[in-house]
């Protein structure tokens, strides 16, 4: 457990507290502590008498900001056209994921299977599945270069999207100026992007909130050798344009940037140690993070993440906690993610049933309010 969350009461882990009923949500919430709650809330509007005690309830997160990023199911995307009955390819497979109740996608590539049309899909063709099914590209993961980047602008808007990012770090070094390179050209494509009406983001692995090498002596190569205590992306944040740069938060990346970056030795030589909180990351900027993956891990310190990937509400990250501290619910979009959700041929079905049990557990988080 971190040390920033609530202690449950004994017998409760999160994930029994996420599959509690919303009576005994409401109990935790009037001994305050976070609640989550599964299935219908007992009451929705406020009053007395007996109906809540002028308590209701709210979706934490609104069922029209409710996402999926397709890499969980790119298993399915990517499929060869087979007889197992599991939807596979773009056609199928946004059709599924809309009568699971999602609302929004957040593309990870935009190719399918060949054998699927005889040829490959077109942009234009998956936004007319897009529009058959009510969903909403919410933004994409993609390269984003000065070379090409009028190109992917022209796909994002084509596919309706708002927000248009990538999947990786501005630069993955640990150098001050390589940072400044990077929010250089991230702030003139994200000017593009603004003036096309597009939000240019970024994405975190934990690697992104290690610590800069900005102090002590210089190695052979006239490098920073010790830090400062500052971590890269937060750098990055004060160097980035507000007005042109956004982030969208990986938050079981987050959460193992916690447990993995916690110390580093200052420009004295000494050991020091920071504890990363995600929370307190997002709230002071929470504008600047319009999309987030929502992504679990159950706790094992046996494992060098520290946790180990699971589907959404199997595992111990407090959604609860967080999404209801950083406030701002109707401009923020949850995606749910799973890097390895696929079954293989074993269990073809498996990254569609996860996606299922995840959105049922994102949309079941609950907010009660007077």
């Amino acid at each position: 457990m971190h040390d920033n969350e609530e202690q449950a009461p004994a017998g409760f882990t999160r994930r029994n507290v996420l599959r509690a009923s919303a009576s005994a949500a409401a109990a935790l919430g009037a001994a305050g502590l976070p609640i989550v709650a599964t299935g219908a809330p007992a009451f929705a509007t406020g009053g007395g008498h007996g109906h809540g005690g002028g308590l209701r309830a709210e979706p934490l997160i609104p069922s029209r900001n409710r996402g999926i990023i397709l890499y969980s199911v790119r298993d399915r995307i990517g499929a060869t056209p087979d007889t197992t009955g599991v939807p596979y390819g773009f056609e199928r497979v946004l059709a599924r994921l809309a009568e699971i109740g999602y609302q929004e996608v957040e593309f990870a590539g935009y190719t399918q299977n060949t054998a699927i049309l005889g040829r490959q899909i077109t942009p234009k063709e998956i936004r007319k599945i897009l529009d058959d099914n009510g969903l909403i590209a919410n933004g994409t993961h993609t390269q984003i270069s000065p070379d090409t980047f009028e190109r992917e602008m022209d796909i994002a808007q084509e596919l309706g999207m708002k927000h248009i990012g990538t999947g990786g770090d501005p630069t993955n070094s640990a150098y001050k100026a390589d940072w400044d390179a990077a929010a250089d050209v991230w702030n003139e494509l994200g000017r593009r992007a603004k003036a096309r009406g597009l939000r240019l983001y970024t994405h975190n692995h934990d690697t992104a909130y290690d610590f800069l090498l900005d102090a002590g002596p210089l190695d052979a190569a006239g490098k920073p050798t010790r830090s400062s205590g500052v971590r890269r992306l937060e750098y990055f944040f004060d160097k980035a344009d507000p007005r042109y740069v956004f982030f969208e938060m990986d938050i079981y990346w987050a959460y193992v940037a916690r447990f993995k970056h916690q110390t580093y030795i200052d420009r004295r030589g000494n050991q020091q140690t920071d504890l990363f909180d995600p929370i307190l990351t997002v709230a002071p900027r929470t504008t600047r993070f319009p999309l987030f993956h929502a992504k679990d891990g159950d706790r094992n310190l046996a494992v060098p993440d520290g946790y180990d990937m699971v589907p959404l509400g199997d595992g111990d990250i407090n959604f609860q906690q967080f999404f209801q501290t950083i406030g701002e619910p109707n401009l923020h979009h949850a995606n749910w993610e799973h890097d390895d959700a696929s079954g293989g041929s074993a269990i073809p079905a498996q990254s569609l049933n996860f996606a299922a049990s995840s959105y049922t557990n994102m949309s079941d988080l609950t907010i009660y309010r007077r």
